[in-house]
C-alpha cells in the first residue's frame, strides 16, 4: 500500500465584485477496493454551502452554493490516499476475451452498449486509416496486447502538448495537427477502442509524478476499457502504458467533456483569471 496527499488548489480572480452562480465539484477520489481515502479537506472562500450526491457514474460530485459577492474564488482540497492498486498487471480475462477480437456478452452489452456508440466520433479516412495501421481485420492478438499497442503508439507517435484552453479535441483533430493534451489523447484512445468494439470511458484524475512537460502541476486523464473477467482497466496514452499505483481516478464519464474538475459561472463584469495548482505527493 502506498499512502499519497493530493493538495488542488483553485483560484478565480475576477476584474470586480460578481454574483456566484452553483459550482459543481468533482475532485475527490473514487473509493474502491483499490483505493481509500484516509482524510480529506475542502476550504472554498467565500463561505460556501454543500451538497454532496453521487452521479449516474458514481463519481462524487459536491455542488457549492453562494450567498455573498466575490472579486475572488478559492477552492483548496487536500486530501490523504492509500492506494493498493500495487500490481496493475494481476488480472485475468475471461478465456472468451482474452484475444480479439470478442463480442460481449449480451448480459453485458445491455450495460456497456453505450460506450462502444461511436455516434460522437463521425467517421473519417484520416482515423480509419491510422486505426488500419495498428489492427487489419483477420488478425488475432491478445487483447491486453492490442490495447497496450494503441496506448504505446499515440504516446510515441505524437507529440504532447500543454492546452490552456478549455476544451477536447476531436480524434481527427489531434491525428492532423499531431499533438494534443492528455485530455486528448485519451479521446483519441477511446475513439480508436470504440471503433474496434471495446467499450471504453473517459477518466479524470491526478498522476504522481516528477514534474515535467507531461506533469507540471495538474490534473490528468486517461481511459478506461471494460475487459470480461477483469472489469474496467485504465490505460494512459500520455505516458503509453497500463495506469498503475500513480493514477488517482476521481471521475469517470462516457464523453470528455462530462467530468471537469470544477464547473460554473458568475454574473458580473466580464473578465476572469483562473489559476490551478495540483501537488501529489507521496507519504513515506
Amino acid at each position: 500500500m502506498k499512502r499519497y496527499k493530493i493538495l488542488h488548489r483553485t483560484y478565480y480572480n475576477f476584474s470586480a465584485a460578481v454574483r456566484l452562480e452553483p459550482h459543481v465539484l468533482r475532485i475527490r477520489p473514487r473509493e474502491g477496493h483499490e483505493l481509500r481515502i484516509e482524510t480529506s479537506s475542502l476550504k472554498i472562500t467565500p463561505s460556501a454551502t454543500l451538497r454532496w450526491h453521487r452521479d449516474v457514474e458514481d463519481n462524487s460530485v459536491a455542488i457549492a452554493s453562494f450567498d455573498t459577492l466575490a472579486n475572488q474564488l478559492l477552492i483548496e482540497s487536500e486530501i490523504i490516499i492509500q492506494q493498493y492498486n500495487l500490481a496493475p498487471l494481476d488480472f485475468l480475462v475471461a478465456e472468451y476475451a482474452t484475444d480479439y477480437p470478442f463480442s460481449y456478452t449480451a448480459e453485458d452489452w445491455a450495460v456497456l452498449s453505450p460506450y462502444t456508440n461511436t455516434i460522437e466520433y463521425p467517421e473519417g479516412g484520416l482515423m480509419a486509416e491510422w486505426i488500419a495501421n495498428l489492427w487489419q481485420p483477420g488478425e488475432q492478438v491478445q487483447t491486453y496486447t492490442l490495447l497496450q499497442r494503441l496506448a504505446l503508439h499515440i504516446q510515441t507517435s505524437l507529440l504532447y502538448q500543454v492546452r490552456e484552453e478549455p476544451g477536447v479535441q476531436s480524434a481527427e483533430e489531434t491525428l492532423s495537427r499531431g499533438s494534443g493534451s492528455c485530455r486528448d489523447f485519451a479521446n483519441l484512445f477511446i475513439n480508436a477502442t470504440r471503433r474496434l468494439g471495446l467499450a471504453s470511458r473517459f477518466v479524470s484524475g491526478y498522476l504522481h509524478a516528477e514534474p515535467s512537460s507531461a506533469n507540471y502541476g495538474a490534473t490528468h486523464a486517461w481511459a478506461e476499457v471494460f475487459l470480461p473477467g477483469a472489469g474496467w482497466k485504465g490505460f494512459d496514452p500520455t505516458l503509453g502504458k497500463i495506469v498503475g499505483t500513480d493514477h488517482i481516478a476521481v471521475a469517470v464519464a462516457r464523453l470528455p467533456e462530462s467530468v471537469p474538475p470544477i464547473a460554473g459561472s458568475f454574473i458580473g463584469p466580464p473578465g476572469a483569471n483562473l489559476d490551478v495548482g495540483v501537488w501529489v505527493n507521496e507519504i513515506e
